[in-house]
């Protein structure tokens, strides 16, 4: 039996790190990991994310153990609706911070003719922005993000669980391990997209600015087919 659920939990750890690269995961995380130049703080973003992806999934799941809650496919749907439109929503604040640190529009006031003052709008290019230093952004947002993807997975993690463990405790200790393989595993992704991604804006012109404008029509492109999938799905 010990052996059993030995080979049960390396099982969920090994899923957990799995689950960290699904699609709409490593795209969330671009979002955040494309706005950073330094490395450790890149991998403090995968970090913050897994652990709040784990704490949904634990918090809910123990929910779900205690009270025998099932969460039904139209529930279930509606919250993978949600992350479909977060990332939308990260695109969306990405492009728009590259837009409003790269273009910065003003007025200023002068005449062509003496004594008739008047203002012109005008768009001047802005150098590299420094580097965002809130804790705001790479630990409170990732950590939130990961608990919308956690609290959207809940349920179909559940019903693996249930299915294969009839103990609550070994399904809330399987649930644990899983969210620590997912940790592991989004630390791993971020680190990995991270050293790609820091060549390209030091080694290619105007490379950071590509690379946030791609991420961010990415996860907005992304989030609406997987928006219009999964709404055709719940109508």
């Amino acid at each position: 039996m010990e052996h059993s659920l030995a080979a049960i939990l390396g099982l969920g750890f090994l899923l957990g790190l799995k689950h960290a690269t699904d699609a709409d995961h490593v795209i969330a995380v671009t979002t955040f990991v494309s706005r950073e130049r330094s490395l450790l703080r890149s991998c403090w973003i995968g970090l913050f994310w897994g652990t709040g992806h784990t704490l949904a999934l634990a918090a809910l799941g123990t929910l779900i153990l205690l009270f025998k809650i099932t969460l039904s496919d139209r529930v279930s749907g509606w919250l993978e609706l949600a992350v479909a439109v977060m990332l939308v929503g990260l695109g969306l604040r990405v492009l728009h911070d590259v837009w409003k640190d790269r273009l910065k529009l003003h007025r200023h006031p002068h005449s062509h003719v003496p004594g008739k003052a008047h203002a012109h709008w005008h768009l001047h290019v802005a150098g590299k922005s420094d580097e965002h230093q809130g804790w705001l952004h790479f630990i409170l947002r990732p950590l939130i993000v990961g608990m919308i993807h956690g609290i959207a997975g809940t349920g179909a993690l559940m019903l693996v669980v249930l299915s294969a463990i009839h103990s609550p405790l070994q399904a809330w200790l399987y649930i644990l391990i899983f969210g620590i393989g997912s940790v592991a595993g989004m630390l791993l992704v971020s680190l990995l997209l991270s050293i790609p991604l820091q060549w390209a804006a030091r080694s290619v012109s105007s490379g950071y600015r590509v690379v946030q404008i791609s991420a961010g029509v990415f996860s907005c492109v992304f989030g609406i087919w997987l928006g219009l999938d999964i709404w055709r799905k719940l109508g």
